[in-house]
């Protein structure tokens, strides 16, 4: 499963391999919370029928107090995106 190996890596990156490896380990003991199908390997628990993610007000979530969530997608660790404006704004 090369290509979700590679997202979860992004993702762990991203939040912290604790955060993301916590979530990984809940889908595959049966919790909804994380599946993946890659070449017809499947990992994780599926979401129940009928269901689906809601990405609706997505903007409006933050990970991390203080974040306004302009760290997302940049590839740079938000404590260190909050770390950098710091720094500008000290200037």
């Amino acid at each position: 499963m090369p290509e979700i190996a590679g997202f979860v890596s992004a993702l762990r990156q991203a939040f912290g391999a604790d955060e993301i490896n916590a979530i990984v380990r809940r889908g595959h003991a049966g919790e909804p919370v994380f599946f993946a199908r890659e070449g017809g390997i499947e990992y994780g628990t599926r979401l129940p029928s009928g269901s689906g993610w809601n990405a609706a007000r997505v903007a409006d979530r933050h990970f991390c107090d203080g974040c306004g969530g302009a760290c997302l997608e940049s590839g740079v660790r938000c404590s260190e995106h909050r770390a950098r404006a710091a720094r500008m704004a000290a200037r």
